[in-house]
């Protein structure tokens, strides 16, 4: 088992996240003991956003480093917990709130899926996402 890193890079689909995480010098961080709940956008998720929006959050790091943050939940959150938090929201690391619906499958602030669960890592969990989700 490997930590959320490395796991992210081995699994291929995560190349927009790990440049991301690497430009707002968050691997350190990701690499340390946690644990921590990952909602991972994969590249698909990342080329939904409009044209340059990437490019331009890659040169404006406070920003691209909340957005990242926001993806991420202290603890290990499993599949199983996330059901008990239908109509709740649960405190990211950027310090803001994500809201949870678990009608029709989990969904983010109502627009992003989790399409992967459990992606089991050394120092916490990565549930896929086919969104980015952006903190209000």
């Amino acid at each position: 088992m490997k930590d959320i890193v490395d796991t992210a890079v081995g699994a291929g689909s995560f190349k927009t996240l790990v440049a991301a995480v690497t430009a707002a010098g968050l691997v350190d961080t990701l690499k340390s003991a946690g644990p921590f709940t990952v909602f991972a956008p994969t590249d698909e998720a990342f080329a939904k956003l409009p044209a340059g929006t990437v490019e331009a959050l890659l040169k404006d790091i406070p920003k691209l480093t909340a957005i990242l943050t926001y993806h991420v939940v202290a603890g290990k959150v499993l599949a199983a917990d996330v059901v008990k938090l239908d109509g709740k929201e649960a405190k990211t690391v950027q310090g803001g709130s994500v809201k949870i619906s678990t009608t029709g499958g989990v969904k983010l602030n109502g627009t992003s899926n989790v399409v992967t669960t459990d992606i089991l890592c050394t120092n916490g969990v990565i549930h896929v996402i086919d969104g980015v989700i952006l903190p209000s």
